[in-house]
């Protein structure tokens, strides 16, 4: 006859399930908060990125009137008619041309908006809203 080993069990109490339950939401919390910080961290990288290739060229800058600025996530490039805005968030990229001309009290109005994934693709659409603006 084979022997059974029984291993003592420590009995279940209000207690440890709390104290599980609550160490595993918070470890929960921490994961979704780091990613958040890794995902600021990149979009912040990415509007860096985009405002150093529009501010690479000062004379070009200079010569078409325009002037590159970057607040936080937002890269911003203007013109006395128009704007060209460029606002990383979450992974993807907004940019949007709006009209000063139309605006009243300074604040522009959109006219055509796309959605693009990273900085390299931003700078492809401004650089067609430009085109478009320019000619």
């Amino acid at each position: 006859m084979t022997a059974r080993r029984r291993t003592a069990e420590k009995p279940l109490t209000l207690k440890d399930a709390f104290e599980t339950e609550f160490a595993r939401r918070e470890m929960e919390r921490r994961a979704r908060e780091e990613a958040e910080r890794r995902q600021q961290e990149a979009d912040l990288s990415g509007a860096e990125a985009l405002h150093a290739a529009l501010a690479a060229d000062p004379a070009f800058l200079e010569s078409r009137s325009l002037t590159a600025d970057r607040r936080r996530y937002t890269v911003a490039l203007d013109h006395e008619r128009f704007r060209i805005s460029a606002y990383f968030e979450a992974g993807t990229v907004s940019v949007t041309l709006s009209d000063k001309r139309l605006a009243a009290a300074g604040a522009s109005v959109p006219r055509r908006q796309e959605t693009v994934e990273d900085a390299r693709e931003a700078l492809r659409v401004i650089a067609q809203f430009l085109v478009d603006e320019i000619r």
